[in-house]
């Protein structure tokens, strides 16, 4: 993938941010104080989402179960539960190893290098994270009955499996999916089908491939940075993305695979839009297509991703991937309909089964905003410091357009690369999550339905200031920690 025309070398460690004095767009009092306001609306929220079931004796139903579950821990899908594994000392020496070195590293690593480094730090990251729990941690849910492996080793005509697949998605119909299986697309089953046929459809062979697959998330957003111009974003951004809290839930659970398909769908989808040439255009929107289109069919949400890409085109200032990426990913579509299997017609199915479901039983009032306390406990609490940093930084950018405070003297000035794509494709991760929440479709379990969309929460993290590092980083790695070590999280 070659990278945006305006990409250039890495910044030296002193060259301005964006954003930071010296940049295009200077830094006023509110720059200073976003980040903290964003940082104690999203730690009261949290709190509130924690103590607000307890104080009012709310049944909240964070778990699927419809029978009380002692030691509920809404807004997690999960339960206290305090325990040491031999995945704990791994964790906190990866943990200080990336406080001490991985600020620095990812400045000065050649890319190809800072690539490498980030998919194995962020592979040991997960794995030791899953270990907390034992030798167990990372099978534990990918072989449970609910989930998608069980259906898949079942599964001896795909053929069939497509034909019948909406007929038993009700809850009352004969033989109807498990729980996972049937609130999603086949796509992700036929994911584990594959695995199956290829011999990994073992607990921890099919768990193995998972954490490969997952490990590789950052990369994909590493990749789309530095192609669309934001080398130097790219490479504030790597801790955050590589040591994200979401580990917790990336090694354990089939949505790291959505997650996965779908980032480095919209990596392929900016490299062909900034490429020049027609052939590698062609091959790289078709393959974006093809790859979204397949995100499409393993998760109902994932058409709110179209926000991602779409940012993508506009940083790109290219739209002739659009008829590309969108005919690849339609012919995936419609060839999964002439096999049996419509998405449209699945689509209302399936919501009629959600709220017949649990989801009748959680209110609205709750999850509306217990989601986003849910989605920051997996992001990590420094994204409510990082979406502060990005709403004080898109203010100071339109008033820089519209010419505010620009003289003879101080004409106006542009935004830097950096810095644009930043607002950019965080903002459409944001966008993302809120017209999720809207559509009532998630309500809790967002700790794992929304990996698709942290890694573009998390790039706003290198929107804070230099000396927000390694303090915020620290934040990120205490909260995984504390995370796993004493909750069961139940994926």
């Amino acid at each position: 993938m070659s990278p945006h025309p305006d990409a250039s070398r890495p910044a030296p460690p002193d060259a301005p941010e964006p954003g930071a004095p010296g940049a295009a767009v200077a830094p006023e009092g509110r720059l200073r104080l976003a980040p903290w306001a964003g940082l104690v609306v999203a730690a009261l929220l949290v709190a509130a989402a924690m103590l607000v079931p307890v104080v009012f004796d709310w049944q909240v139903w964070a778990r699927s179960e419809r029978a009380q579950v002692s030691g509920q821990f809404p807004p997690l899908h999960g339960f206290w539960d305090p325990k040491v594994g031999i995945g704990t000392v791994p964790a906190v020496v990866l943990a200080v190893g990336a406080l001490l070195w991985s600020f620095r590293l990812a400045e000065r690593l050649p890319w190809r290098w800072l690539l490498v480094a980030a998919y194995v730090a962020g592979l040991a990251w997960i794995v030791a994270l899953a270990l907390v729990d034992g030798e167990h941690g990372l099978t534990r849910k990918l072989g449970a009955d609910d989930e998608y492996l069980p259906t898949a080793r079942a599964t001896d005509d795909i053929g069939a499996f497509l034909t019948g697949f909406v007929d038993r998605i009700p809850a009352d119909s004969e033989g109807q999916w498990p729980t996972h299986v049937a609130g999603h697309p086949p796509a992700i089953t036929l994911f584990f089908v594959v695995l199956v046929r290829l011999g990994l459809g073992g607990d921890l062979a099919a768990a193995v491939v998972v954490v490969l697959l997952a490990a590789s998330l950052a990369l994909a957003v590493l990749v789309t940075l530095r192609v669309l111009g934001a080398e130097g974003a790219a490479r504030r951004a790597a801790p955050f993305l590589v040591m994200t809290p979401a580990a917790v839930f990336l090694g354990v659970s089939g949505d790291a695979v959505i997650a996965v398909t779908v980032a480095w769908g919209i990596a392929a989808l900016a490299a062909g839009a900034v490429t020049t040439r027609w052939g590698p255009r062609i091959v790289w929107s078709g393959l974006a297509g093809v790859l979204l289109g397949l995100g499409v069919l393993m998760s109902y949400g994932m058409p709110l991703i179209g926000l991602v890409c779409v940012a993508v085109l506009v940083l790109a200032r290219s739209w002739w991937p659009l008829p590309i990426a969108a005919a690849s990913a339609l012919v995936v579509v419609l060839v999964f309909a002439a096999g049996g299997f419509a998405w449209w017609e699945a689509y209302p199915v399936l919501v009629e089964r959600y709220w017949h479901g649990i989801a009748s039983l959680r209110p609205a009032s709750y999850w509306l905003w217990g989601n986003l306390a849910a989605l920051l406990l997996s992001a990590g609490l420094l994204v409510g410091a990082g979406a502060g940093a990005w709403g004080a930084r898109v203010v100071e950018v339109v008033r820089a357009r519209r010419g505010g405070g620009a003289t003879e003297d101080t004409p106006r000035t542009r935004p830097d690369r950096d810095l644009v794509v930043l607002l950019w494709l965080a903002g459409a991760g944001f966008a993302c999550v809120l017209a999720a929440d809207a559509s009532r479709m998630s309500k809790a379990e967002v700790e794992r339905i929304w990996l698709p969309f942290i890694p573009w929460l998390t790039l706003s993290l290198a929107l804070l200031p230099r000396r927000w590092r390694v303090p915020g980083l620290a934040l990120q790695l205490v909260g995984a920690l504390v995370l796993q070590h004493l909750l069961y999280t139940s994926w």
